[in-house]
């Protein structure tokens, strides 16, 4: 297929479109502030149902839109209506941000002209192609979850005018965090151009997280005022300290909604064939968000592509996280790994060595597919999240469960012969309370978004030690860090890839709300001048140790045999005792105590203490002549020859006795 949207060309730009059942399509030129159409000019039938027309004279900074005509019957699915504006697909760049407006939703013949309402697509000439440099990130890294806009917002160090955009990711105090936290990855919530869902402009809301596009490839001019060459030089910035870029992508659904939301792009140009539809015609909704892509139709499969190769090449971002990932897998409406987009994303010689992150559910048949991808996607584990909850919340029988969380959830990735785990381990994300949150809240507090506290998750795995929300009683706010602490601490102990959502190393809070994705104010935006400095201090702590250890980076599934060149298990489980679990300690309903011993080629081990028990206990570590025990994290409280204190995880690491090692120097 020829190429689509705005290329440019020294004598002018030739604009192209496709449909499949339009019988005219036009492009509105407008003036260079975008609010006066000065032209207005078909384009021709090419072939491949594509329309194009090259018009002379024209260059870069052009503002432009198009239109479409022919049948206007939406209980067919067909909503032709010249009188709209529409966005092109391919657009790299448009004016000014979308607005929700009731009028774009209007039906034919009963709404005025939108091109005043709409955003104008700005053509622009595309920077070089960066190198193929091979990505950063590394699976068993850090992925750091990052809303943009809400992330510097409230920053004190960085300038005003810069706080809330993808700029500002940059600024040395931002890298200099994360570089403390060793982040291996960045992974930006959406920051291509969005719009408000209808029913949030009545309550004084706008749409905070991104999750819901009108286009793919243009950025949101609030979030990068600077347009791509902002990502591109932010991206930059991040790599020369070592750091990568992800960037979450929506395409299972966009902004257009269901049949009574508005006409922006896609519905306007061919409906059918850009969305799934029921027989009956009506739009299939296994997003929950009115609409779903046909991500099996060959256009769309395209679009997709384009819009990877377009940031991967243009921008030189690591990888991508795939927002309702099975639907980018549906064929025919049934979900299939060998579904021909995602093998093309594989495939791919530009995507192909990429970093591929799924979400792996949406709300449609059979939707819940953890595990079921194929590699090399690595996959948001939400299993991993709700028993790691439950077991810190207290849960009864829940050891085994950890144990095999902890090493990579063998029981969902170790399929077709698989021997790496592709789980991507979290406890809280951007969906749901945060994790300081989880400490201080039995039930979600979502009043705030007008819904009447209907929306969002009912059971979030919480727990309030004994006050909901904000508590003075210093033993809650001290049990609360502890279990903070813990939480965190099982989070590094975690073999494989871990994410963290920005702020939670500190303790930030949404107060107790579950579904903050129209918070656009305190209630998501980072508290930087109020964050908790000993949380803080404490996953520095936790990511210097994690980077320490070979083993808890590694993604490969333990077998409890020795480690090539090693003459120890790469793995053992051992009760507080230091004796190996026997069945009936693995089925104990009451047991909340556990210690994980990682062997390594170094032939050192790490043991991580687990006592998910109220009470303090003493530990025993088995002895090998020749090496001591010594604090993993160099804290005064890591010490086993006291008591481990109740709900709290330890970390000592084996290490040669300085008389073994200078021998082992003196035989050599």
């Amino acid at each position: 297929m020829s190429q689509l949207g705005a290329t440019i060309t020294k004598e002018g730009i030739r604009f192209a479109a496709w449909s499949s059942s339009a019988r005219r399509i036009w492009v509105s030129i407008f003036d260079e502030h975008g609010n006066r159409e000065i032209d207005r000019l078909e384009l021709r039938p090419e072939g491949d149902r594509v329309h194009t027309l090259f018009v002379a004279g024209l260059a870069a900074g052009t503002r432009y839109g198009f239109r479409a005509d022919g049948d206007y019957a939406p209980e067919h699915g067909l909503w032709f209506d010249p009188d709209k504006l529409l966005a092109d697909p391919y657009a790299v760049e448009i004016d000014r941000p979308y607005a929700y407006d009731g009028r774009l939703a209007a039906r034919r013949g009963n709404g005025a002209d939108t091109a005043s309402l709409m955003p104008k697509a700005i053509a622009g000439a595309l920077p070089e192609p960066l190198p193929a440099l091979p990505p950063l990130f590394r699976s068993g890294g850090l992925i750091y979850e990052v809303p943009v806009r809400a992330f510097t917002k409230l920053h004190p160090d960085i300038p005003e005018k810069q706080r809330g955009t993808i700029a500002a990711l940059a600024h040395p105090l931002v890298i200099e965090h994360l570089q403390k936290l060793g982040v291996a990855a960045i992974e930006l919530m959406p920051v291509t151009a969005s719009i408000d869902e209808r029913h949030l402009p009545p309550l004084g809301l706008r749409n905070a997280w991104g999750y819901n596009p009108v286009t793919f490839m243009a950025l949101d001019p609030r979030l990068a005022p600077g347009g791509l060459a902002e990502l591109r030089a932010t991206v930059a910035a991040l790599r020369e300290a070592g750091i990568g870029t992800i960037l979450d992508l929506v395409f299972n659904h966009t902004g257009e909604s269901d049949r009574l939301g508005p006409t922006l792009s896609l519905r306007g140009l061919d409906n059918r064939a850009y969305y799934r539809h029921e027989a009956d015609g009506a739009l299939v909704n296994d997003t929950g968000t009115g609409n779903t892509l046909a991500c099996d139709h060959p256009v769309v499969r395209e679009m997709v592509l384009d819009a990877l190769r377009h940031f991967a090449q243009r921008a030189g971002v690591d990888g991508f996280r795939f927002d309702l990932a099975p639907i980018l897998g549906r064929v025919d409406g049934v979900f299939d790994a060998d579904a021909p987009l995602l093998n093309a994303i594989r495939n791919d010689p530009v995507l192909g060595d990429r970093v591929l992150v799924a979400e792996p559910w949406n709300i449609g048949p059979d939707g819940y597919q953890l595990g079921n991808f194929p590699p090399p996607f690595l996959e948001w584990n939400d299993r991993y999240r709700d028993d790691i909850r439950r077991f810190w919340r207290g849960d009864g029988g829940m050891i085994g469960t950890l144990a095999t969380r902890l090493t990579g959830s063998s029981d969902v990735f170790s399929k077709a012969g698989q021997t790496t785990s592709r789980s991507v381990n979290f406890i809280a994300a951007h969906d749901g309370m945060t994790l300081a949150d989880i400490v201080a809240y039995e039930h979600k507090h979502n009043e705030a978004n007008g819904e009447q506290n209907r929306d969002g998750h009912d059971d979030d795995l919480s727990w309030n030690s004994g006050v909901e929300g904000q508590a003075d009683d210093r033993a809650i706010v001290t049990a609360r860090f502890d279990d903070l602490c813990a939480l965190l601490a099982t989070l590094f102990a975690s073999r494989g890839t871990i994410m963290l959502t920005a702020g939670d190393e500190f303790g930030r809070t949404q107060r107790g709300n579950n579904n903050a994705y129209a918070q656009d104010n305190d209630i998501t935006w980072l508290d930087w001048a109020g964050r908790d400095q000993a949380l803080e201090q404490y996953t520095v702590l936790l990511a210097k140790m994690r980077r320490a250890v070979p083993a808890l980076l590694d993604a490969s599934f333990l077998t409890g045999e020795p480690a090539a060149g090693s003459e120890m298990p790469d793995v053992a489980w051992l009760t507080e005792t230091g004796v190996t679990l026997d069945e009936a300690a693995w089925h104990d309903a009451r047991r909340h105590r556990l210690v994980m011993l990682l062997g390594s080629r170094e032939n050192s081990r790490l043991a991580v203490i687990i006592n998910g028990d109220r009470r303090a206990c003493m530990f025993t570590l088995p002895e090998r002549a020749g090496f001591h025990w010594r604090p993993a994290i160099e804290t005064n409280s890591g010490d086993i020859s006291r008591p481990v204190p109740g709900r709290t995880v330890m970390f000592m690491i084996e290490r040669r006795t300085a008389q073994a090692g200078a021998e082992e120097s003196h035989d050599g």
